[in-house]
């Protein structure tokens, strides 16, 4: 599921949504004028924002199966740490996956969009 970004007040702080609109070990993805974003929830209740590319392939990361804080790419199983954006294993050192900085304000959840 694609969520609409609305317009907000804040240049830095783009509202995504609600948090319970992320599944727990889920993800959403969020499309925005530089490429699509991936909002993750770990089941631990916290919540991550990578841009939703593989540095392997560019699978989508938010059709991954996420597990702890880390995320399987959906193309190849590569193992992406949702803390850093970093491949995990063997595939280490191998690419980053750029983060966006994350916001949770009254339960809703804020990503930081750059250009």
């Amino acid at each position: 599921m694609t969520l609409a970004l609305p317009i907000t007040s804040d240049p830095y702080w783009t509202e995504v949504g609600d948090i319970q609109d992320i599944p727990l070990r889920g993800a959403r993805r969020v499309a925005t004028p530089n490429g699509d974003v991936a909002v993750f929830r770990t089941g631990d209740d916290l919540i991550f924002a990578l841009r939703d590319e593989c540095p392997h392939r560019k699978g989508p990361l938010s059709q991954g199966m996420v597990s702890g804080h880390a995320v399987a790419c959906p193309l190849h199983s590569w193992m992406i740490d949702l803390r850093t954006g970093q491949p995990l294993g063997a595939d280490a050192g191998k690419g980053c996956t750029p983060r966006a900085p994350v916001l949770i304000k009254a339960g809703r959840v804020f990503v930081a969009l750059s250009d």
